[in-house]
């Protein structure tokens, strides 16, 4: 092995978990004596926005005479069941003597029932009890005028409580926005305004406005006693908050300005030139084909006429001019028996004329105009032919072959 090991280096500051750990605390203990300045903290400048203990302080009360029990006494906190146990008396006095403001709470909970829990410290309450001119208060008759203030409702445990956080966040402060920002957190968002009309600061004094304890609950059923416990509720209470916030304002901006955002320097805009179009310019527009003329069917006895290829033919003069007469008439011929052939029309394979147009309705049309489909019907049939059809087919004049 080397004879050199490596050691890492030492951290001037470390968390307040870690130093809550290294001073045998926990956390609850340590956060109430970093409230009451047993701890000293310095401001974390790598951004977080906490705070950070110094080795040095963490030697500092490793170094005291019964460490760790005496620094865990002085952070002690009891109700008011125990609180009136220390101090030799009851609760129902010990509850009139906090309401007088005689004994100042150090911390405040809403339990699960949605009562308000005060909390005192052990060595306080012990310093009251040793002192000689609180005797009466605690073995004797109530004075005429504190009992005249109890019989009116007086209640002070809030505001001195409120008074106390003030005292702990001043401490902290560093600067007089954050001296602000500790004031506005006892004041309401409307009172805050109020005073601080420059959009810019108030958000900067909001930035540094710190969350008290309790303040977690919001939106919670208990939303409103938390309210009424952090938040100034007595008049002259929020008169002089509301003083002490616009002098602190006043001289933070005498010192130093609050964060606005830098000025965007934005040229004159121009528009662009329209530039004409070059006149032997290519363009992409496709070559427009001519649309086909819809074409009329044209209707006959059998329904519309179609053309070789499908389609469906136009009018009768267009049908009439287009179809030439290309029918050749053949020559009657003798027939044995003395009777003459009817003549037979060969229609030409190339083009079939197309029919003549009948009326569409009944008696419209010339009277000697007959439809020749039934007589077609019985020529392919070979049946005998009816008297009318063979008279309106053989000559007028001679007799048929079969001498009838």
């Amino acid at each position: 092995m080397s004879a050199h090991t490596f050691e890492p280096v030492r951290c001037d500051t470390c968390t307040p978990g870690r130093a809550a750990r290294e001073l045998g605390m926990l956390r609850g203990e340590f956060d109430l004596a970093l409230q009451l300045g047993h701890v000293r903290t310095v401001p974390d400048e790598g951004g977080g926005g906490g705070r950070l203990v110094e080795r040095a302080e963490i030697d500092r009360l490793r170094a005291q005479d019964g460490f760790p029990d005496t620094l865990r006494d002085r952070v002690r906190v009891v109700g008011t069941a125990d609180g009136a146990e220390v101090m030799d008396i009851s609760a129902g006095r010990f509850t009139r003597l906090a309401r007088l403001g005689l004994l100042v709470p150090v911390k405040v909970y809403v339990n699960r029932y949605g009562a308000v829990v005060w909390l005192y410290l052990t060595e306080e309450l012990k310093h009251f009890a040793a002192a000689a001119e609180n005797t009466q208060l605690l073995k004797g008759r109530t004075p005429e005028t504190l009992r005249g203030q109890l019989a009116e409702g007086v209640d002070l445990r809030a505001r001195n409580w409120r008074m106390r956080q003030l005292g702990c966040l001043l401490r902290q402060a560093d600067d007089p926005w954050a001296r602000a920002g500790a004031l506005a957190a006892l004041l309401r968002p409307v009172e805050v305004a109020d005073i601080v009309e420059d959009p810019y600061e108030r958000a900067w004094v909001n930035r540094l406005r710190p969350a008290l304890p309790g303040q977690t609950l919001a939106g919670t059923s208990f939303a409103h006693v938390v309210e009424q416990i952090t938040t100034a509720q007595d008049t002259d209470e929020i008169e002089w908050l509301r003083s002490d916030l616009a002098h602190s304002v006043e001289e933070a901006r005498a010192l130093s300005p609050a964060p606005r955002p830098a000025a965007r320097r934005t040229g004159p805009t121009t528009r662009p030139t329209a530039r004409p179009i070059p006149p032997m310019a290519r363009t992409v527009t496709a070559p427009v084909e001519p649309m086909p003329t819809p074409v009329r069917p044209t209707e006959s006895a059998d329904g519309p006429t179609e053309t070789a290829d499908g389609s469906t033919a136009g009018t009768t003069e267009r049908t009439a001019g287009a179809a030439e007469p290309l029918v050749r008439a053949v020559t009657p011929h003798r027939i044995p028996g003395g009777g003459r052939a009817p003549e037979r029309r060969h229609a030409s394979s190339r083009v079939r004329p197309a029919p003549a147009p009948v009326p569409r309705f009944p008696g419209a049309g010339p009277a000697s105009m007959r439809s020749t489909r039934r007589l077609r019907a019985l020529l392919r049939r070979g049946t005998p032919r009816p008297a009318e059809v063979r008279a309106s087919v053989v000559e007028p004049g001679r007799r048929s072959a079969t001498g009838t």
